[in-house]
């Protein structure tokens, strides 16, 4: 499965600034060996059910502090018996736009 989610402090953040608590969320991401990919506005993850999402709620308590509430979006691919997707997708939009 894929998961594309985007995690940040809300509320008054005394203990540093947003990019310093995604800061801390992307390196639980990479810590955690699964396949990855951050941009501008999510990080998505690949593997099996329980592996991301515990890697999810763990980036999730991580921002967690750096303010007294956080904001949690979610987006989730679930194809089983699919893997390397999170380039495979982009590859076949790829071909798909080059053969126009």
């Amino acid at each position: 499965m894929l998961v594309a989610f985007s995690v940040a402090p809300t509320g008054d953040a005394e203990t540093g600034s947003m990019h310093e608590a995604v800061a801390a969320a992307v390196k639980v991401v990479r810590d955690s060996g699964l396949p990855n990919r951050t941009d501008s506005m999510f990080t998505t993850i690949e593997g099996e059910w329980d592996e991301v999402f515990d890697v999810v709620k763990r980036a999730t308590d991580a921002v967690a502090a750096y303010g007294p509430r956080v904001s949690l979006v979610l987006k989730a691919d679930i194809r089983p018996g699919h893997t390397g997707e999170l380039t495979g997708k982009l590859e076949r939009l790829e071909k798909a736009l080059d053969s126009e």
